[in-house]
């Protein structure tokens, strides 16, 4: 292992820890101002970003990258605006440092209160798409936290550009440069080395496939925020309307088949299958999905291929889905429960105590009634951008914005007090 690879995790993280110091003390309206001038930097220096951008596409093409890889690594003047439009819309959000959470005066006339402080350092590892960079730069400033982002290899010189845009513009408001440092390395013998440095970096956000996530766990001392996979569920209730579940339905599957919000599986109670499936399902095999069925549904649809048990538990990220039948509400939050992967699942239903049900018994992070599951995103929740979207618990479920970047402290307030 490279001493040089050891000394440089250990510089970039006592480098965040220090810069994390300030951002802690600094005032909402200077962090504020630093994302606002973030947004300003990308659209002056947008030709620039292209330019490097350019580079890694030529690579990306030369190894063979497929099609949506290379869309999803490509900038251009309109998706920097887009990008340069979401870092000002973090910009705008109410300051979550320093807000009181709750507070009470105790009978002995001592104050208690709990307040809203900064993570710290945060690290950040993702894959090819360099808008992440931006975003969590962005939501990590407006939070008070300094982060480390180490991006892939595919856009590394799009992130590197990004980050001299931003690391220029928080100087301008006077923050410190470090406070947003990114990996300068394409050395993937860097990664465990900086995942050991739990005494700088308060925090671990993975972003991209299971396997880079699991990867993450397995070498990581410091505590991670993790998002296997979506395997999202729509389930149609038997009070539901046909029309409503086919728009839902084809736009949650089909509209961007690729990302992890699109539903994955479906779910029919058994009142509606007969009627439903045969419209539902040829509807969405004349978009191009492949449906995976059980036996009932096999039997109503015969374009069907049978389902395995595998399928019930997949990610496909295609235009694939695996389809069921089931006899009650309880037994399609059973479903929901044992297959999927808690990210987000929906209820389509006109039975307001059938969606409360739902909503009560299905351990997702996200749950939608009468809606699209691809309605699970930070900038649709009005968040800006997100971090990501977590499937943990702790401590912080679904797309996170700059308010779950915050954790918080006791703040006691006494007047000469003493305990007796």
């Amino acid at each position: 292992m490279s001493q040089n690879l050891e000394t440089y995790a250990v510089e970039l993280a006592q480098a965040a820890r220090a810069a994390s110091r300030k951002l802690a003390v600094s005032s909402g309206k200077q962090r504020t101002e630093a994302v606002r001038a973030m947004a300003a930097a990308l659209r002056e220096r947008a030709a620039h970003i292209v330019a490097e951008n350019a580079r890694d596409l030529a690579a990306a093409q030369e190894n063979g990258l497929t099609s949506a890889m290379i869309d999803r690594l490509r900038l251009d003047e309109a998706r920097i605006e887009k990008m340069a439009r979401a870092v000002e819309e973090v910009a705008e959000q109410v300051d979550p440092v320093g807000q009181t959470i709750d507070g009470w005066m105790r009978p002995n006339g001592l104050r208690i209160e709990k307040r809203r402080v900064p993570i710290g350092v945060v690290a950040i590892i993702y894959e090819a798409r360099p808008n992440v960079t931006s975003d969590a730069a962005s939501l990590c400033i407006k939070s008070g936290n300094a982060c480390i982002l180490r991006g892939g290899k595919e856009s590394f010189h799009s992130n590197m550009a990004i980050g001299s845009v931003i690391a220029g513009a928080l100087e301008k408001a006077g923050l410190p440069a470090a406070s947003v440092q990114i990996v300068n390395t394409t050395d993937r013998e860097l990664v465990p080395i900086l995942l050991r440095q739990d005494q700088y970096i308060d925090l671990v956000i993975p972003r991209g496939g299971e396997s880079l996530i699991r990867a993450v766990v397995e070498a990581s001392r410091i505590p991670v925020i993790k998002h296997y996979t979506g395997n999202c569920h729509v389930y149609v209730d038997k009070d539901c309307p046909l029309e409503l579940a086919e728009t839902i339905i084809l736009n949650a599957k089909c509209q961007r088949p690729g990302v992890c919000n699109a539903a994955e599986s479906l779910l029919f109670h058994r009142n509606v299958a007969d009627q439903f499936i045969p419209v539902i399902g040829r509807k969405l095999i004349e978009a191009g999905v492949e449906i995976r069925g059980d036996a009932r549904t096999c039997a109503l649809l015969p374009e069907a291929k049978p389902a395995q048990e595998s399928d019930l538990y997949a990610e496909y990220l295609d235009l694939i889905i695996s389809c069921s039948v089931v006899d009650t509400l309880e037994q399609a939050i059973e479903h929901i429960n044992k297959y999927g992967s808690h990210h987000t699942d929906a209820i389509l239903t006109r039975d307001i105590t059938a969606a409360e049900a739902f909503c009560a018994g299905v351990d997702s992070g996200n749950v939608m009634v009468n809606a699209s599951t691809r309605f699970s995103d930070g900038g649709e929740y009005g968040l800006g951008a997100e971090i990501g979207i977590s499937t943990d618990k702790l401590h912080s479920r679904g797309p996170m914005g700059a308010q779950d970047l915050t954790t918080y402290k006791w703040i006691v307030t006494g007047n000469g007090h003493i305990r007796t």
